[in-house]
């Protein structure tokens, strides 16, 4: 999967200090279990790197996610190898100030009462589509 970048100073709070970072990541990830077996979490400064084996693409890309929308976060790169699947086109989108799960919606997919379609996709990162911030990064699956 490579390398994405996030906003660092925000998101999820999970860990206080460098030392209990891997720790705290991985259990998270874990935790709503994404789908990635054999999960290794490694963080150096504030780059985390993934490594094991996902079930599939959407599972890596998830698991990629929640540990980038994490505070003190600014790069996650992925070794984890991904089974090979039917896996359907995602974009990512970065939240901006004034967005909504609806408002995503209209801008993706035409109609905003498709945001249903961006939190399932998105679960392990958004508990309640009411409540997305400014910086976070989600997948939006495309047709």
């Amino acid at each position: 999967m490579g390398l994405l970048s996030f906003a660092k100073n925000i998101g999820k709070k999970l860990f206080n200090n460098q030392a209990e970072a891997s720790d705290k990541i991985s259990s998270y990830i874990e935790d709503d279990n994404p789908g990635v077996s054999n999960l290794q979490v490694t963080v150096e400064d504030d780059v985390v790197t993934l490594s094991g084996e996902a079930e599939s693409a959407e599972a890596l890309e998830k698991a990629v996610l929640m540990a980038g929308n994490v505070k003190g976060v600014s790069e996650v790169r992925s070794d984890a190898v991904a089974a090979p699947a039917a896996t359907e086109k995602v974009e990512y989108y970065e939240i901006v100030p004034g967005d909504t799960l609806s408002a995503v919606a209209k801008k993706f997919y035409g109609k905003s009462s498709a945001y249903m379609r961006i939190f399932e996709a998105n679960r392990e990162v958004i508990k309640d589509p009411n409540k997305i911030y400014v910086g976070q990064k989600i997948r939006i699956p495309q047709d």
